[in-house]
Formats: structure tokens, sequence, C-alpha cells
């Protein structure tokens, strides 16, 4: 039996029961994200300063109650940005429950079939105007080592 329980930092997840498994869930997520094309690894520039970022562990578990998956995710800490010097405005697309409300009655009187289904990288597709800069994460260059011993 696994050990479920989600770590709060790399140093944890790379000392669990299930650092192979929250190791391949790092390496998907780095690979995801090259593969995406989402950054280029450079110096940073003059005068530019770079924003710190953490890794997110969750598993997810099937309808039974066992593990599915581990999820390794990427997340900048964006809270460190001061408005006017890193960024000029912020937007978040979100739907209204009205919006909600008439897809359903219209899937309802259409007789459709709806399902749910999770796009994994769906916030890659937004359009960012400023370059951003951000901390390589830990562990970026030492995951293969630290999670091969």
């Amino acid at each position: 039996m696994l050990n479920s329980s989600e770590p709060d930092s790399f140093e944890e997840a790379i000392h669990t029961d299930n650092k192979d498994a929250w190791c391949k869930a790092m390496e998907d997520e780095i690979q995801s994200l090259k593969y995406n094309e989402t950054w280029q690894l450079q110096d940073l520039p003059p005068g530019k300063q770079a924003i710190l970022c953490k890794w997110v562990y969750r598993i997810k578990y099937n309808a039974d109650g066992s593990v599915e998956r581990y999820k390794a995710r990427l997340v900048i800490k964006g809270f460190s940005q001061q408005k006017g010097i890193d960024y000029e405005q912020t937007f978040n697309p979100v739907v209204r429950n009205a919006t909600i409300r008439t897809l359903l009655s219209v899937a309802a009187n259409e007789k459709m079939h709806l399902m749910q289904f999770d796009v994994s990288t769906a916030f890659l597709y937004g359009k960012l105007n400023e370059d951003i800069y951000m901390k390589q994460p830990e562990g970026f260059l030492m995951i293969q080592i630290k999670c091969a011993s």
C-alpha cells in the first residue's frame, strides 16, 4: 500500500516512500513545459528581477479511493510582482453562472450528452505581452540525480 500524503516541498517529495512517483510527476511537468515552448533558459538581463516559483503536489484518486496518479505543478509566486513595475494589468477569464445555466439548458433541450475533461496545460495557451523572468525551480538541474539516488 502506498503512503498517500502530499508533500509540501521538493525536499519532502524526494524523501517520501513515493519518491519515484513524485519524480516522474515533476519530470512530466518539466517535459510538458518544454514541449509547449513556454520558456527559454537564459541569463537574467541587467535590471530585471526573477520571480520565485514552487512545486505543488497533488494526488488524484479514482472513484474507489485508489490512487490514479501523482501530479506535480510548477507555479510562479506572482504575488511578489509590483503593479507598474512588473506588470500593467491583470486578467483572469471566468465564466458567469448564467452562461453555465444557459449551456446546460440548451444541452437538455437538444438531448445532448455533456462530459467533463481536464486539460492539463490549459493555462499555457494564454498570451503575455511582457517578458517574465522566473528562477529555476528547486531541483530543476538535479531532478534526475536526486530522484535516481
